[in-house]
């Protein structure tokens, strides 16, 4: 063969290798580190026309709990939840070939592994009902400093640290409680961030077939969040309404504020007949509010103690804060099958605990004026009872909670669907 024609067929053959060559993958090694259960973003420069696709190729362990979003995008999203090391990779095309970045991520155990459950009880007043002093039990020996701190005790011991407490009842409306949790919940964007449970339940056997929702016992309470911006461990920066599924329904009374009356006797009617009636005090708690309205609380032949706080030196009570309309129905026409039914999200004791709308986005939250605001995550929650009605034999309406839960700590991913 000529050298010359030798030559040619060399340079083809170089070329084409050198071809081949240029089309195998790109990859670049990088380390980062993170911290646990914070939001951490990670951005590439290297995204052709902003197209990229970023995957988790490892895990610390096969159950390790963490959040991957906009995978898209140049900047991912990622929440590690449990710490160890992540091998994560964002995948492109550059000059048509193969781009890929290998993020060898370090997560540091925290000092203190941080609970999903609440953590501190701040203040609890429930307003007077049927089971105020008795969930939690109030003891009315000993000093009143003791008596304040016994109940006290026993709420957190009800709640804190608990997937599932003891029921805590608020009473009538207003009736509060101020909970706080070990670390901010995270406000991850398209997903819900807590939930706070009740004990709500759906009827059994409603008379009422054509009933237009599902109904039995709720008893919505309102959910006020707070962001720790000072980071002073109290509950003292501005409080944002959870926007729930009745925010805007013209028949919620906003600035709703209502007085009891400290009872005048305890003792039973004079003309009280068991037989004949479940009512032992007819004209038991007075209540006014501001809308021009009054009456008195009814007591029944079920709880016998005081409805009125026990640790409470003032003669009178007033709450204040948004009413939400009646829910409750009387279904059977005979006063015997009274049927709450719930509202759609957003709310404490309004649903099954197991519901996905008993779950609560923080995006959700709204100011005073009713405008939407992005708070990075919450660190304490207020939930009042909302309502103010009478159910016949059933006593008062009064939400009930029995403990809240952060979910993404849980590894519980429930998309907000919209809401």
């Amino acid at each position: 063969m000529p050298l010359f024609a030798a030559l040619g067929l060399s340079a083809v053959l170089f070329s084409a290798c050198s071809k081949e060559e240029d089309r195998s993958p790109i990859v670049i090694e990088k380390s980062v580190p993170a911290k646990f259960y914070t939001m951490e973003e990670i951005s590439t420069k290297e995204a052709a026309d902003g197209h990229c696709v970023w995957r988790m190729d490892s895990l610390p362990d096969p159950k390790a709990n963490y959040i991957l979003q906009d995978t898209t995008s140049a900047t991912v999203r990622f929440i590690p939840i449990t710490a160890g090391t992540y091998m994560l990779s964002m995948n492109t095309m550059k000059d048509e070939r193969e781009y890929k970045e290998v993020y060898t991520v370090r997560v540091s155990a925290p000092e203190k592994e941080p609970s999903p459950y609440i953590a501190k009880i701040f203040e609890i007043l429930p307003a007077p009902g049927q089971f105020t002093n008795q969930l939690p039990l109030y003891r009315p020996d000993g000093e009143e400093w003791a008596r304040w701190t016994d109940y006290m005790k026993w709420t957190e011991r009800s709640l804190v640290g608990k997937a599932k407490g003891e029921l805590i009842s608020l009473g009538g409306f207003g009736g509060y409680i101020i909970f706080g949790f070990d670390h901010t919940i995270l406000n991850v964007a398209g997903l819900r961030d807590f939930r706070v449970d009740g004990n709500a339940f759906f009827a059994a056997a409603n008379p009422n077939p054509n009933a237009p929702k599902k109904g039995g016992s709720c008893e919505p309470g309102i959910i006020e969040v707070a962001y720790d911006k000072n980071k002073n461990g109290k509950p003292d920066d501005g409080w944002y309404e959870i926007a729930g599924s009745e925010y805007n329904n013209p028949k919620a009374i906003r600035n709703y504020e209502i007085t009891y009356y400290r009872p005048e006797t305890e003792e039973k009617d004079a003309d009280y007949d068991p037989e004949k009636t479940f009512i032992t005090i007819k004209k038991y708690i007075r209540w006014e509010d501001n809308q021009g309205h009054s009456g008195y609380l009814e007591k029944n032949t079920w709880h016998n103690q005081s409805y009125y706080p026990g640790w409470v030196k003032e003669d009178k009570l007033t709450f204040r804060g948004t009413r939400l309309p009646d829910n409750a129905v009387e279904e059977s026409g005979e006063g015997k099958y009274w049927v709450q039914y719930c509202f759609d999200y957003g709310y404490v004791d309004n649903l099954p605990n197991g519901d996905i709308d008993n779950a609560v986005d923080i995006d959700w939250a709204v100011d005073k004026d009713g405008k939407k605001v992005h708070l990075p995550g919450i660190d304490f929650v207020r939930v009042y009872c909302a309502m103010r009605q009478e159910c016949g034999w059933l006593g008062e309406t009064s939400t009930e909670i029995q403990g809240a839960t952060d979910l993404h700590l849980r590894g519980i991913r429930l998309k907000t669907n919209g809401k």
